[in-house]
């Protein structure tokens, strides 16, 4: 089944994906158009996600979110609940003060967040999954203005568990977390043309060592290792979903040449950027 939400006027667009047998996403493809943050909870056993080519467990009671430019595919699709919205719905950025931190979700971590759920959190989820589908099933001039706000619940709910769940060691203050968060949300944007931990410290109006304490504190990787494994990431998609040459991809991300961008691809990923395309199965591209 499938629900959707469209203001046109806006351009603002919320779905709801329950039971589908065929659910996933082709960024740099058939789904290139849809720029949706997703957020998936399998409510069946535990099953295989495969995320930009790499394989993950998805356990039973556990939430995924999913950025814009992911492509992913569930092995067991019917069992995933699936909330997909764009920026114009709800920009997690503009709105992150009412929902506290709701970046998180999504800029918190440089590692992909698979969310645990207890019986009292899945509940609540199933409650707040039942006035969704009401909602969706009400035809009024207040439709929209109401599953933004059981959006937005959905958010701080997850947020909160996420926090709790992926926050540990040594407790950052709240202006210290939203640092960290900011910096990923930067590199995000920037990635493309800027690799360099000074250009992002500047925007932050912070040292780089003090990123780097920070990011010792809470990331375990390095503010440099957040800007290459993004720069590298993209490098996977571009060589697994595109036909773009090595010579294109390196323009692209922002290096001097070819010859340097492949340096930089296999010091990273252990092998060539030709390599690395032959060994991967292309995806349906349309």
């Amino acid at each position: 089944m499938n629900f959707s939400y469209k203001n046109n006027k806006k351009g603002s667009e919320l779905r709801l994906v329950l039971e589908e047998a065929h659910f996933d996403r082709i960024f740099y493809g058939k789904d290139l158009k849809d720029k949706l943050l997703t957020i998936a909870w399998n409510r069946g056993p535990a099953q295989q996600v495969t995320i930009d080519g790499v394989a993950y467990t998805f356990g039973e009671h556990t939430i995924l979110p999913l950025m814009v430019n992911q492509s992913f595919e569930f092995a067991s699709p019917a069992d995933i609940t699936a909330w997909q919205f764009n920026r114009e719905f709800y920009c997690i950025v503009d709105h992150d003060k009412e929902v506290s931190c709701a970046g998180f979700l999504f800029y918190g971590s440089a590692e992909q967040l698979f969310i645990a759920l207890d019986q009292k959190d899945e509940e609540k989820l199933a409650l707040l999954l039942r006035v969704f589908l009401d909602e969706f099933e009400t035809d009024d001039n207040i439709q929209g203005d109401m599953l933004q706000m059981l959006l937005k619940r959905l958010i701080i709910i997850l947020t909160r568990l996420a926090r709790g769940q992926f926050v540990t060691g040594q407790p950052l203050t709240e202006d210290k977390m939203d640092i960290v968060r900011k910096y990923n949300m930067l590199v995000e944007n920037h990635y493309k043309k800027e690799h360099r931990v000074s250009f992002y410290a500047e925007k932050l109006h912070r040292s780089p060592k003090t990123l780097a304490n920070l990011f010792a504190i809470y990331n375990r990787k390095s503010p440099l290792m957040v800007i290459r494994e993004r720069v590298l990431l993209e490098s996977k998609r571009l060589l697994m979903y595109t036909d773009k040459s090595a010579k294109e991809i390196a323009y692209e991300l922002g290096f001097e040449d070819a010859a340097y961008f492949s340096k930089f691809f296999k010091q990273n990923a252990g092998q060539s950027p030709s390599d690395f395309r032959n060994s991967k199965d292309p995806l349906t591209r349309n």
